[in-house]
């Protein structure tokens, strides 16, 4: 209402058709859907002639994650959250059985840069679905039965909690709380990584560790790291670093009540080298801090972050 009112206002004077053109594109984009999610399928792996149903399966999955309405926020069409899925197949089990393995990268756009900083890159290894080509894609909230449509409706919900978390505290929170219930619906099917005794970085820990109070600094710093520091740093490098450097003590909380959690990896996996790349313009001092934190919450990639103090300070 707010927006209709506020358009109305700036275009009341235009003439009567050219309002009514200007309005049916701004409702079009106003009712874009919240994903612009580029799917791959690859079955180079597979052996056989008939390749066509995994250009099909593309084709659906990409209409599944794309037009279904994942949320009640209104998006424009340049506002919806571009994310990629790539899904390996490894081998085909009988004629509509697939097993393989699935990524999932997130991208967020920093305020008032060309820049598109990295939120997840995630490997799921439990990708395991019946597919039925030209067999429409159909999941339900409330008896999600489907093994293909529940993967990809749980990734969904992750992608949108992630992104939401960046740009208001806990913003995520409803979206991660619908990926747990499709957990929790999903404890008795055939396949893998539903369950927490199936490994440590599976589906179940991932929505486990983003809505367990104990982990709750981690949320907390998706927040300040994107919208207090990375949002700064165009018009206030120095003071947006900072804010970055003093948010990711929230790491070394999470870190030291579990270091094994599944989202200090993630976390890694995707800012690492952001974080050599912002922290080797720091201050001799912000470095030294910045390097204890990781030191202790990622040993995985201390030789990467040397590099951080061996940038010269001018």
């Amino acid at each position: 209402m707010i927006r209709m009112y506020i358009f109305r206002k700036h275009f009341i004077a235009m003439p009567r058709t050219l309002l009514s053109a200007i309005l049916c594109l701004w409702l079009f984009q106003l009712s874009a859907q919240e994903l612009q999610c580029n799917v791959s399928v690859s079955s180079s792996r597979i052996e056989g002639t008939y390749k066509e149903i995994f250009q099909t399966m593309r084709t659906d999955i990409s209409e599944f994650m794309n037009t279904r309405k994942w949320t009640d926020n209104q998006f424009f069409f340049d506002e919806r959250i571009v994310c990629t899925i790539f899904i390996q197949i490894t081998d085909q089990i009988g004629s509509d059985e697939f097993k393989g393995t699935m990524q999932v990268q997130l991208n967020r756009p920093v305020f008032n840069a060309s820049y598109q900083t990295p939120i997840l890159n995630i490997k799921d290894n439990d990708f395991d679905v019946r597919y039925v080509e030209f067999q429409p894609l159909e999941f339900s909230e409330t008896s999600n039965t489907n093994a293909l449509t529940n993967i990809l409706a749980y990734y969904a919900y992750i992608i949108l909690g992630f992104d939401y978390d960046t740009f208001s505290p806990m913003g995520g929170s409803p979206y991660f709380q619908r990926a747990k219930d499709i957990v929790n619906k999903s404890q008795n099917s055939r396949e893998k990584g539903w369950r927490a005794f199936e490994g440590n970085n599976n589906r179940f820990w991932l929505v486990d560790n983003l809505t367990n109070k104990a982990y709750s600094p981690f949320r907390d710093l998706m927040y300040r790291y994107h919208r207090l520091g990375l949002d700064m740093m165009s018009e206030k490098p120095d003071l947006g670093r900072g804010e970055i450097a003093d948010a990711l003590k929230n790491m070394q909380k999470v870190y030291r009540t579990r270091p094994d959690t599944y989202i200090n990896r993630i976390f890694f996996d995707a800012k690492s080298d952001e974080i050599v790349n912002i922290f080797s313009k720091g201050s001799t001092d912000e470095k030294s801090r910045i390097m204890t934190i990781l030191s202790e919450c990622d040993p995985a990639n201390s030789g990467k972050y040397e590099a951080i103090m061996q940038q010269k300070v001018f």
